[in-house]
């Protein structure tokens, strides 16, 4: 009898299994192979958390990071690629490199670099499910592991400036959208019309751009331009997953909105105020803890009370 897999990963949003695209690339493929996880999302109750997510704990052994949990599942003989020739073989990490190197910059920028996007949207909705004390830095934390890593790989002479970084990775991610569209084409699937590794990380990829509400949209425009792209998406969601899809906002799209708004506004004061917070003497740190503490209290119990389904 195979050992259970449990998958810790950050749980659902605006009609995805998962916004964040490491965790939504090992729930594809767990759905493509057939592995039987026990998902475990990321919430506010939890009372530790690991940063490097999704991790699959199956008895001692714990995996971190999509190709190792993915190569796992391979071993404990769940391998959605056991169709393909070796040529498709050599294909598939051809693209996922492409992936990561034109298309992971743009997303995280994205997600993570762009500050209207950043504050409005990607802050509130993961601080929202961290535990305290955490989702007071740790949204903080990711975003500069965003930035450094774009800098990192993009930053390099001749582009100097943030600027022109940001111009040239929108400008390698619609390339490579464009090159996927093209390499799809009328298929259902990358290789056929089974889904494999190639297929869970286009889709893991895609789906948060396409889906996710943001305020500045330039990379989700530029996808849904391209049909069978948004198509590959849909019909992911709705045969793996069961979810229901629209080329619009899902039903109550408004309601999770409005209360996503609301969530916005008390973290940004919340975080304002533990910025302006400062222990001038060691006589005062008591009282200055116990205020702190007291304020995220507050607004944890009044963050509980808002239904954050997207």
């Amino acid at each position: 009898m195979a050992a259970p897999m449990e998958l810790c990963c950050w749980g659902d949003g605006w009609g995805l299994p998962s916004p964040h695209p490491e965790s939504l690339i090992v729930m594809a493929y767990a759905k493509f192979s057939g592995a039987p996880l026990t998902v475990n999302t990321i919430n506010n109750s939890w009372r530790a958390l690991k940063v490097d997510v999704p991790v699959l704990i199956s008895e001692d052994i714990v995996t971190s990071q999509p190709a190792k949990i993915l190569n796992f599942l391979r071993k404990q003989k769940y391998n959605a690629d056991y169709e393909l020739s070796a040529k498709q073989g050599a294909d598939t990490l051809a693209f996922i490199a492409l992936l990561e190197e034109k298309l992971l910059p743009a997303l995280l920028h994205t997600f993570w670099v762009d500050a209207e996007n950043y504050c409005s949207v990607t802050k509130p909705w993961f601080a929202s499910r961290m535990p305290f004390p955490l989702g007071l830095y740790l949204p903080g934390k990711m975003s500069r592991k965003a930035l450094n890593r774009i800098l990192l790989t993009r930053g390099a002479p001749p582009l100097y400036s943030l600027t022109e970084v940001e111009a040239q990775i929108y400008r390698d991610a619609k390339e490579c959208l464009n090159l996927l569209s093209k390499r799809l084409g009328t298929s259902q699937f990358f290789f056929g019309d089974r889904p494999t590794t190639l297929d869970a990380f286009v889709f893991g990829f895609l789906a948060p751009i396409y889906k996710v509400s943001f305020p500045r949209v330039q990379l989700q425009k530029h996808l849904k331009h391209l049909s069978n792209l948004c198509r590959f998406c849909d019909d992911i969601l709705t045969c793996y997953f069961r979810l229901t899809v629209s080329g619009h906002s899902p039903a109550g799209q408004d309601t999770a909105d409005a209360n996503l708004q609301k969530l916005t506004q008390l973290v940004n004061k919340e975080s304002n105020l533990i910025e302006k917070v400062t222990f001038a003497s060691v006589s005062n740190f008591p009282a200055s803890l116990l205020l702190l503490g007291h304020r995220w209290m507050t607004t944890f119990v009044r963050v509980l009370s808002i239904p954050l389904e997207s």
